[in-house]
């Protein structure tokens, strides 16, 4: 791998602070939690939870990470806290799930019924 110029890493180091803005929790109402536990990185989380990052609005809403869900045969699970609805468990989240719940349960505050496998 070569040198890489200045400008290269700045454009890094933006796309980095813009990921990791999605993490902080400060003024955010909406949280979405991935559970990355080793069963949920065995199927597939870590692209469920990048596939979230990408899709969602830095200013509101926190994109996080947790261990294990205890619903080892329904991985990748997600939890999805938004201000006066149910919070959930989704489960078999894969990147095409992701974008559903995005624009279905967080933007258009609808739940998907034939995803959930726990409420809270």
């Amino acid at each position: 791998m070569g040198k890489m110029t200045l400008e290269e890493l700045r454009a890094i180091r933006s796309s980095v602070k813009s990921e990791l803005a999605k993490r902080d929790s400060e003024g955010k109402s909406i949280q979405v939690i991935v559970g990355m536990g080793t069963c949920g990185i065995a199927a597939g989380a870590k692209a469920t939870l990048d596939a979230f990052i990408k899709e969602m609005d830095a200013e509101s809403t926190i994109v996080r990470q947790t261990g294990c869900m205890n619903h080892c045969s329904s991985e990748p699970t997600v939890e999805i806290i938004v201000p006066e609805m149910p919070t959930v468990i989704y489960g078999n989240v894969d990147v095409a799930t992701a974008k559903q719940i995005v624009e279905e349960h967080i933007i258009g505050k609808k739940l998907l019924d034939n995803k959930i496998i726990d409420r809270l």
